[in-house]
């Protein structure tokens, strides 16, 4: 396809004015964030045994370490000062492992103890839900879909959130009946946390169920947030409801109306909720009233209710402190946006943004399928970045591209020789100016792009290649890759789905489904195809994985995808090969750890840093935050300590 590239030149001088200046010789607040064990993690190799583990984002840079074997055989000569991993040449399967800190010259604390992994995936069983049988007489079967991390019961551990989709969940296009939708909690040896089943009052499908997991009020464990509405069971089998509402009420359409085409299976009248769930329990915490509420489908810019049921959602930092629930409803036309606060057992509205029903006004029309958060202005609160349209820590609008809707997005220090942030972003209206295009992630200023004329479905930015300073970007729409000043550097073009830091260097491979590559400067090779250990990607043509983030061990990222043989379960993938580079863990990176977040909203996007790692790791930003723990002995509410 040919396109048209256009650059608007911006000096550096002229952007570095147009960085706020509102936070000079003013020191920002530290954000509250997720105390996290050592996450020690041990797979058996050719080479012996494989260990890496963790370093926290609030703690000395120069933290060293011993490991032992078996409790008291000490395995490495001297202190390791490098990086957190190592391997054991005399381990074996039988081995078990425990590393500890050494501070100021004294051990202290230690990690608890891990057997080896035989293999450098582990397997974790579910209890698949059994499949129906809708209102029009078909059946229906259970997948794993998309998943989330948190620490639920405040151990310092992981624990994985997994939404169950069933086999015949919708697209908001599309007509017809959905199964219930699950979330289920699991403990990484496999455990069952609890389970909430979300009802028939909630349509299943990509656009539908967004859902966030996150310790909204400080107490050290997580709690997981989703739209919810009557028939809703919690996790302790209690309903969800508001008012005098009727559990066992069925509001799906039943029949289809030819005069507002198809709508058999929508839900298009009843109450809408949102409710905070304990991560421990699954229980219902604080329910209110979902806004903006659906009103009428017309009012979204459709008859049959496609548009009114586009949901995004995420966390951000509204206040620079505390992490705020940011619910989205619409992009296509009208756009809202609602933010709240979860604190002392009561949801807390902050603001509502309403972009209102008139095409070119505020930010309507402007939405994606995805969205991004972080800092832009350097005032240390969070912007949400929308697609084409951004909003600032008070929920005005920052700006609008007016480049329309769009199915991905990118957003991280992309051109690392500008100031602030950059968004990369490909759009499917077929009169933009810009199929894809680069902007400022503060003002919306477009840097460079090209027009496409048609719609341009999926785009990526990575930095893969060493050569070439900052990040690189393509998309569909073209046979190359460019560099973030806009130069292509390649014809040749790589997949378009999912970067991930894996084979110890500092650039990016890409993840498209269970196929794991590494760029070589003008074309990929294989490392590791997922599918030959019996691995599986989700959401059908989008090829995602469960989820990808930096899980356990060292600042590498594991890859969940489901066992393609058994649906009952997941298989975490960590890597074996060794890196040289200390990274503290990309958990602790607000940017990064928002994005853990959103990932699986709609069509899932990776998550990328807040800053550029392309440099090296000499001088990497140390995150403002302060971790929180619960406190010792455990009981049925969690305690905080600041650590």
């Amino acid at each position: 396809m040919r396109t048209r590239l256009y650059k608007s030149g911006i000096s550096l001088l002229f952007a570095s004015l147009l960085f706020p200046l509102i936070t000079f010789g003013v020191e920002l607040p530290k954000r509250q964030m997720e105390y996290l064990d050592r996450g020690l993690v041990a797979v058996k190799t050719d080479n012996g045994v494989f260990l890496s583990w963790r370093l926290s984002g609030d703690e000395d840079p120069k933290t060293q370490f011993n490991i032992y074997r078996d409790d008291k055989n000490l395995i490495n000569k001297t202190p390791l000062s490098g990086a957190t991993n190592f391997t054991d040449k005399d381990g074996t399967v039988d081995s078990h492992y425990t590393v500890k800190a050494i501070v100021n010259g004294a051990e202290t604390g230690s990690s608890a103890a891990v057997t080896p992994w035989p293999q450098f995936y582990k397997t974790i069983q579910m209890n698949r839900p059994q499949g129906g049988t809708t209102p029009d007489g078909r059946d229906y079967l259970y997948y794993p879909g998309d998943c989330s991390v948190g620490d639920l019961d405040g151990d310092g551990e992981y624990e994985i959130v997994v939404k169950w989709d069933p086999s015949n969940a919708h697209d908001n296009s599309h007509t017809g009946f959905t199964g219930d939708v699950y979330i289920d909690a699991y403990k990484l040896n496999g455990k069952q946390l609890w389970r909430i089943d979300l009802g028939k009052n909630i349509r299943a499908g990509a656009h539908y169920t967004q859902f966030l997991v996150y310790d909204f009020d400080g107490d050290g464990c997580a709690e997981v947030v989703c739209k919810t509405a009557p028939g809703t069971v919690d996790g302790t089998g209690a309903n969800v409801l508001l008012n005098n509402d009727d559990p066992k009420a069925d509001y799906r359409e039943m029949t289809s109306n030819p005069e507002t085409k198809k709508r058999m299976g929508y839900i298009l009248n009843g109450p809408e909720y949102l409710t905070v769930f304990s991560g421990d329990k699954g229980k219902n915490l604080a329910t209110v009233p979902f806004e903006v509420a659906r009103g009428s489908s017309e009012i979204w810019g459709d008859l049959y209710g496609n548009r009114v049921d586009r949901f995004l959602g995420c966390v951000a930092y509204l206040d620079g402190v505390h992490p705020s629930i940011v619910m989205g409803r619409g992009y296509y036309t009208r756009l809202t946006l609602s933010a709240w606060d979860f604190r002392d057992g009561k949801l807390t509205k902050r603001w509502i943004y309403d972009s209102g029903t008139t095409r070119g006004k505020g930010a309507f029309g402007q939405g994606n399928h995805n969205l991004s958060v972080a800092d832009v202005d350097n005032d240390g609160k969070d912007e949400v970045i929308y697609g084409a349209s951004a909003f600032d820590d008070n929920g005005k609008m920052l700006y609008s591209t007016g480049l329309g809707h769009g199915d991905a997005m990118h957003l991280s220090d992309l051109d690392p020789d500008r100031p602030g942030l950059e968004v990369w972003e490909v759009h499917e209206e077929h009169q933009s100016p810009y199929g894809y295009e680069l902007h400022d992630a503060q003002t919306g200023k477009i840097l460079w792009g090209g027009f496409t004329g048609n719609d341009n479905g999926r785009g990526l930015s990575a930095d893969i290649d060493p050569k070439h300073r900052g990040f690189e970007m393509w998309s569909i729409a073209d046979e190359g890759v460019f560099d973030c000043k806009g130069k292509k550097i390649s014809d040749h073009r790589p997949s378009i789905n999912f970067r991930i830091y894996w084979d110890g260097d500092l650039q990016d491979e890409l993840l498209d489904g269970t196929k794991l590559d590494k760029w070589t400067g003008d074309g990929t090779t294989r490392l590791v195809n997922f599918r030959d250990y019996g691995a599986r990607s989700i959401n059908g043509t989008k090829n995602d994985p469960n989820i990808s983030a930096d899980i356990l061990g060292d600042w590498r990222e594991e890859v969940v995808l489901t066992n393609s043989a058994d649906p009952s379960q997941l298989m975490i993938f960590t890597t074996t090969t060794p890196t040289d580079y200390r990274i503290y863990t990309l958990m602790h990176d607000p940017v990064y750890r928002l994005g853990v977040a959103w990932q699986n909203t709609a069509y899932n996007q990776p998550p990328h840093l807040g800053f550029y790692m392309g440099d090296g790791t000499g001088n990497l930003p140390q995150p403002r935050i302060y971790t929180v723990k619960k406190k010792a002995p455990a009981s049925s509410k969690c305690f905080l300590d600041k650590k």
